[in-house]
């Protein structure tokens, strides 16, 4: 097995830990006030291993309003998606965030101009009904969590998208750092209102998840130099068979035979999609700033 799939392997599992960690505060700590603190201490591991630029160049921009509208939907995507981990099963959670490549395809054909093969768009659609399978609307009273994470799906979307245009063009520390100066400001003023002092256990759970989060973007960029594209986006995948282990041993969530139909049909697109093209289309999970699309 490369070696680049065995890191992406470990970040995702970094990823989907970190994403437990919040399931866990979510009921006591404001999904602003998590963002703030995780987003916060993500940036560590960015620090201690960068060596070619300097962080002051990091507003030397050169598509600032795209840089600035990266960070706008990407911080409140960030919220939307804490919020539905801390209202809705976990597992459902990760098969509607897949349905972030339908929204990408659709932006990438409208604004970058890409052309989309017919079989990609028919992948995309069947792994669109897996997801309709999960959370069954009109069969079934949906939560608001549903919804959020929807929303956070397209607008993931718009991040990949922007960050696909911009990310050849512009310094590393300015799409890291820009984003974690306004997610401080943005976080830190909404959580002011229900701010809750975290107990020392909060405080080294929220450590641990910024940690998780900035291992895992430098495992997954690691990852990306040493192994081709089209062999690590499908590594993504294993993330629902970390949220169902999860869901079952510490949430008592365990999704029902068509759940799991629906999220095997998910996984089966997505894998067939992005192993069809030799440049599939890619995003990451996007909850820090390393793990929206390349």
């Amino acid at each position: 097995m490369p070696v680049g799939v065995i890191l992406a392997f470990l970040a995702y599992a970094s990823f989907s830990i970190a994403d437990a960690l919040i399931k866990t505060t979510g009921q006591t700590l404001s999904v602003f006030e998590i963002a703030f603190f995780t987003t916060s201490f993500s940036i560590i591991p960015a620090i201690v291993t960068n060596r070619h630029e300097r962080w002051r160049d990091m507003y030397k921009l050169r598509h600032p309003w795209l840089v600035h509208l990266r960070c706008a939907t990407s911080i409140t995507g960030t919220a939307g998606v804490m919020y539905a981990f801390t209202h809705v099963p976990f597992a459902e959670v990760y098969a509607i965030g897949f349905t972030t490549p339908l929204f990408v395809t659709f932006l990438s054909v409208l604004v970058l101009r890409e052309h989309v093969a017919a079989h990609r768009w028919m992948l995309l659609l069947i792994s669109f009904m897996g997801v309709l399978l999960v959370i069954r609307p009109g069969l079934r009273e949906l939560e608001l969590g549903h919804y959020v994470m929807m929303g956070a799906a397209m607008l993931g979307a718009v991040t990949t998208t922007v960050l696909r245009h911009v990310a050849p063009r512009e310094r590393r520390v300015s799409l890291v750092g820009v984003q974690v100066v306004y997610s401080g400001i943005f976080n830190g003023i909404l959580m002011l209102p229900s701010f809750v002092i975290p107990t020392m256990e909060q405080i080294a759970i929220l450590i641990g998840i910024g940690l998780l989060g900035g291992m895992g973007g430098l495992l997954l960029i690691q990852a990306s130099k040493q192994t081709p594209a089209n062999l690590i986006a499908p590594v993504q995948y294993s993330q629902l068979i970390w949220a169902i282990l999860f869901g079952a041993l510490f949430f008592g969530e365990f999704p029902d035979w068509i759940a799991i139909a629906g999220m095997l049909v998910v996984v089966v697109a997505g894998l067939l999609n992005v192993l069809s093209e030799k440049r599939p289309i890619r995003w990451k999970a996007r909850l820090f700033f390393f793990r929206t699309g390349q």
